[in-house]
């Protein structure tokens, strides 16, 4: 072994480097941290977080926002085993994600070293590959690494792991056969884009055709494809009504006229033929069973996963299941449509009582969604335009609605200026309706697997994916519940230390869901009672609770003064003229990280419950002006 061979951690830097991985998501540590200072050293911007979970979600967005596997660096054991909440997540919404972890040393297995653990065994049910390079020569690094990345990255993307021994990553390498192999060159090409069987674009196109009640459902599959352009000329051309997934908001505008949005109950119910582009019929989409969807619809899917083709509904297979990327087909399809043919007279369904070119149920699919929609923004707008009451605390509705006209007055929809992170049950569920997106990729949430504190790794990646190296490219608005932010809120010192200026407005209602107490004295009376172990009710009592309940939270805590501490701004909000001009602030501010910490109603009277999972139909129609 030559003494001047470069250390493991050189070679892994440099292969990072010639993968074209600007950004490493880290949380340093033996053996890791040499690796960071050499990437540092390579001119690659090194965000280190506060715990591993939001650092290896926020790698994990980033993936899905470049389109590029973001990169994860974490130290071993413990460190990787916190790491694994980002690569379930990673896993379950298809982002592409390469985690490199540190281990103890090879000599040492079995032995009980310094965090010693199995994480190929652990992590290789759970990812796309786990591999662990076991020659410390260059070729071979670079060779693990750069497999991993091309297999979270091509086909369905997802999560890939190497476990780096720590003799690997701190010796020198072992003296390569020629020079050139100190650093072999290293490549991955973008992945193939396949085109659809032409018969099944065929079939779909006359599927299409033959519905009196057509229907797209866009997705964030679609999203990461790039297929916004062909989407919407498909939409647009042919006149085809169309839903958003949470994730898909803006691959079409949210102001097209043919968004179903505002209708969805509707459309999911009365749809005859859906075309389904990079989304999945989970429990986002009610798993396309009935009373949400008719007995009889008819789904084209199309999608980049052909593990996924034929999982659609109870009623068995989808009626076209279509393996390709998703703008090609569409592009396909569009072709085999022709540009004549349109679904309905009309590029709108309001006010109207038009139908389809062929036989139509009655009434009409356009009035039904004309109806449903109308209603629900009926609602929405008393929610949310009615004034709030003297001494009585700001809704989810009435808060969106001020935030909403002091963000679109600084930074208009259709400018695409703004990226919105959301987590939190009701903060999350209503913000989806309360600001709309013109721009695709300009939404991410809680996704797939609804993992709470996915929230300020979110909006670090998102400021990283836009902002690095060009700052003040957008603004990262970072809607976050009282309970979600929890999960991480020790991130805003990683955004104070990158001067990133991320706005992060935090509703806070006390609890999770909702909260328990109408005042503070009533919250304290709670508090002693649970302190004393004064929480048993009697049987015969009256109906009652005793004692902070399992969703309580500390009553109006200041979280604003967070962003005190790490020299951002913090605003603590409860009237209707604070919260705007908080708002218009707050997101003037550059390198500062800011927070608004938004008093709210605590809804003693509402459920606990999540309205996506609502399986029945409520009594008079849907609730749309919250999904």
């Amino acid at each position: 072994m030559d003494s001047s061979s470069p250390t493991g951690a050189k070679v892994i830097a440099r292969a990072l480097h010639d993968l074209g991985v600007t950004v490493l998501h880290t949380l340093v540590g033996i053996p890791v941290a040499d690796i960071a200072e050499e990437a540092i050293d390579l001119g690659i911007r090194v965000v280190g977080y506060r715990n591993e979970q939001a650092c290896s979600y926020a790698a994990s967005a980033y993936g899905y926002l470049t389109g590029k596997p973001g990169v994860c660096l974490l130290t071993g054991g413990p460190g990787v085993l916190h790491g694994m909440a980002g690569i379930g997540n990673a896993s379950a919404n298809a982002f592409p994600l390469l985690v490199l972890g540190g281990s103890s040393e090879s000599s040492l297995a079995t032995k009980g070293g310094f965090q010693e653990m199995d994480a190929v065994a652990l992590l290789t049910p759970h990812t796309k590959r786990a591999i662990r390079p076991t020659a410390r020569d260059p070729a071979t690094i670079v060779a693990a690494i750069r497999n991993a990345y091309r297999t979270a990255w091509y086909g369905r993307p997802g999560p890939s792991f190497v476990d780096l021994p720590t003799e690997l990553i701190m010796e020198p390498t072992t003296t390569p056969a020629k020079a050139s192999d100190v650093h072999p060159p290293i490549t991955v090409l973008s992945p193939p884009k396949p085109a659809a069987d032409p018969a099944l674009v065929v079939a779909a196109a006359n599927l299409l055709k033959s519905a009196a009640a057509p229907l797209v459902i866009v997705g964030k599959g679609a999203a990461y494809a790039r297929a916004e352009n062909s989407i919407r000329s498909l939409v647009s051309t042919h006149h085809l009504p169309f839903l958003p997934t949470p994730m898909g908001k803006g691959i079409v505008p949210d102001s097209h006229p043919l968004n179903t949005s505002s209708a969805r109950s509707a459309a999911l119910k009365h749809a005859d033929v859906i075309l389904l582009l990079g989304a999945r019929l989970n429990w986002i989409l009610h798993f396309g069973e009935a009373p949400k969807y008719r007995p009889d619809v008819k789904i084209i899917q199309v999608d980049i996963s052909p593990e996924e083709l034929g999982r659609a509904n109870s009623l068995g297979e989808p009626s076209l299941s279509i393996f390709g990327d998703i703008g090609f087909v569409v592009e396909q399809l569009r072709h085999e449509l022709g540009r004549e043919w349109k679904a309905f007279p009309t590029d709108t369904f309001r006010s109207s009582s038009s139908s389809s070119s062929s036989s139509s149920p009655q009434p009409s699919y356009f009035s039904l969604l004309s109806a449903a929609a109308a209603k629900n923004e009926q609602k929405w707008d008393r929610l949310s335009t009615t004034p709030t009451k003297p001494d009585a605390l700001l809704t989810y509705e009435r808060a969106y609605h001020i935030i909403k006209a002091q963000l679109h007055a600084l930074s208009p929809p259709q400018d695409g200026g703004i990226v919105y992170v959301s987590e939190g049950a009701n903060t999350m569920d209503i913000s989806r309706s309360a600001f709309p997106l013109e721009h695709p990729r300009q939404r991410l949430d809680a996704g797939t697997y609804a993992t709470m504190g996915v929230g300020l790794g979110y909006a670090i990646a998102a400021w990283a994916a836009h902002n690095i190296p060009r700052r003040g490219t957008k603004k990262i608005v970072a809607l976050e519940g009282d309970s979600a932010f929890g999960f991480s809120g020790m991130e805003i010192e990683t955004m104070a230390r990158h001067k990133m200026d991320v706005l992060i407005i935090l509703m806070n209602n006390s609890g999770i869901y909702k909260g328990d107490a109408p005042d503070e004295a009533s919250w304290k009376e709670m508090q002693v009672q649970t302190a004393q172990d004064d929480t048993r009710v009697a049987t015969d009592a009256p109906p009652r609770t005793k004692g902070l309940r399992s969703t309580s939270l500390l009553y109006q805590t200041r979280y604003e003064c967070l962003a005190d501490m790490v020299g951002g701004r913090g605003w603590l909000v409860r009237t209707e003229d604070q919260l705007a001009e908080a708002t218009r602030l707050a997101f003037l501010e550059r390198e500062k990280v800011c927070i608004l910490n938004v008093i709210i109603d605590p809804g003693l009277k509402s459920a606990a419950s999540f309205g996506w999972l609502e399986t029945k139909e409520k009594h008079g129609g849907g609730s749309e002006s919250k999904l």
